[in-house]
């Protein structure tokens, strides 16, 4: 890899909303789409994320709004809540952290940018309060 450029991890729990994406764009006859996504994952999103790995808006811009929530984002370890970032490409949102201190971007989560909330308790092991955003 090119010095300067960030390596991008992708966490058992984005690979599990991957696996999610794909069983339910198959149930619904569109598989295409699924691979589709994976293509511009690899051809856009990675590459965009190890050049610009703070392309992504800070999530801490938006708060969240519930208790539950707040809550959830102030049990997280220390420094983690201000480095999640969010990145948007088509019909997806994806969550993800750039710490100042690595040059790694993981990617914790994918989601429809229609779907409510991201799931923190499964990001983060010991944060059990429902996500209220």
């Amino acid at each position: 890899m090119a010095e300067g450029l960030y390596q991008v991890e992708l966490t058992a729990s984005f690979l599990e909303r991957l696996d999610a994406i794909e069983a339910f764009l198959t149930e619904a006859d569109a598989a295409f789409a699924f691979d589709e996504l994976l293509a511009e994952l690899r051809a856009t999103v990675f590459p965009n994320l190890a050049r610009f790995p703070r392309i992504g808006r800070r999530y801490l811009n938006h708060p969240p709004q519930s208790a539950e929530a707040l809550a959830q984002l102030a049990a997280l370890p220390a420094g983690a809540a201000s480095a999640l970032r969010e990145y948007l490409h088509g019909d997806y949102l994806m969550l993800y952290t750039a710490m100042d201190a690595d040059t790694t971007v993981y990617l914790l989560s994918i989601r429809h940018h229609r779907q409510l909330s991201f799931d923190f308790a499964r990001l983060w092991p010991g944060v059990n309060t429902p996500a209220g955003r």
